[in-house]
């Protein structure tokens, strides 16, 4: 059995589109961006841009296709995250491959090595990336006899907050809620004061659900709200009492740890919602529920459609 990278799709442009445009209009026509129209859309071929320093002769453009009811010119890219980006759509399938196949992440300077494209580049593909795997509008967590573990870590600093000898109070806070066998989702919120944890937990987990956590206030009266309450008491060197714990979600945190201080060692306060997007998605497309490398870059590709990052959002204290 070959590998992965061997698809024609991460060494070939051509074939790179082709393998879009099934992503794109799944239905197999396409679709102008422009007008919305179906009808009277045809390939064009294979042209050259302008000439520039870095090519004389201008650059093959590959995957063009024309309108003729509004007369416009487009690709595969138009309203996805790969849209006006001067990387090659192959090297943007290899780092979809690489972020989503890397368990605990892989770093800009990796991946520009990797790919042949500076660490600026990298650094913005991976964010592009990181925008398509964000999910919202999901349903409810658990269920009848369902668990979810809920639990708080710190991470990074806080934006113009100095470090503190008394606490974490100069750390961003990451709220995570797990449901045993199934996924995650991870939150950045202010602190674990109530007014910041209970409207998530609330909002995110089925009544109906066994809820577990450790020994934290702000769930005393929350956790009366659901089927059951479970709770242990870190300080007194309580982990388990039966099938009552948070090691699913404390496992969870320890691969994004790794991740985020071995990795990518440094996260601005703006950017922590996106890398949390990434560990939230390996978790939630792992091998464990059946989805392996080459399904879970599927399952990234097919969230670019419809969202756009440009760098003058993201670059603002870029990390």
């Amino acid at each position: 059995m070959g590998s992965v990278l061997n698809e024609p799709y991460f060494h070939d442009e051509q074939a790179a589109f082709r393998a879009l445009e099934a992503i794109v209009w799944p239905g197999g026509k396409p679709i102008c961006p422009h007008c919305g129209g179906t009808e009277r859309i045809n390939r064009l071929a294979p042209q050259r841009s302008k000439p520039s320093k870095k090519h004389p002769e201008g650059k093959p453009v590959y995957g063009l296709w024309k309108c003729y009811q509004c007369k416009g010119q487009f690709t595969a890219r138009k309203n996805t995250v790969f849209a006006s980006s001067h990387m090659e759509l192959r090297q943007w399938l290899q780092a979809t491959f690489l972020l989503c196949s890397s368990k605990k992440g892989i770093s800009s300077n990796q991946l520009a090595r990797t790919l042949g494209v500076t660490v600026k580049t990298a650094w913005f593909a991976s964010h592009r990336l990181r925008e398509a795997m964000r999910t919202g509008g999901l349903a409810p967590m658990g269920g009848a006899g369902k668990i979810v573990e809920s639990d708080e870590t710190y991470i990074g600093r806080l934006t113009g907050v100095p470090k503190s000898k008394h606490g974490p109070s100069h750390k961003n806070v990451v709220l995570t809620l797990v449901e045993r066998g199934g996924s995650a989702r991870s939150f950045h919120v202010d602190s674990t004061a109530l007014e910041n944890v209970v409207p998530i937990v609330r909002q995110n987990v089925d009544r109906e659900s066994r809820l577990m956590t450790d020994e934290g206030r702000h769930y005393i009266r929350l956790g009366r709200e659901f089927a059951e309450h479970g709770s242990v008491e870190h300080t007194a060197d309580e982990y388990v009492r039966g099938d009552i714990h948070t090691n699913t979600v404390e496992g969870f945190y320890s691969i994004f740890k790794r991740g985020m201080k071995g990795i990518y060692q440094h996260c601005k306060e703006r950017h922590l919602h996106r890398y949390l997007a990434e560990f939230d998605f390996r978790y939630n497309n792992r091998v464990k529920l059946g989805v392996d490398d080459k399904a879970r870059t599927a399952k990234a590709l097919s969230g670019i459609v419809g969202k756009r990052l440009t760098y003058r959002d993201s670059s603002a204290g870029r990390a």
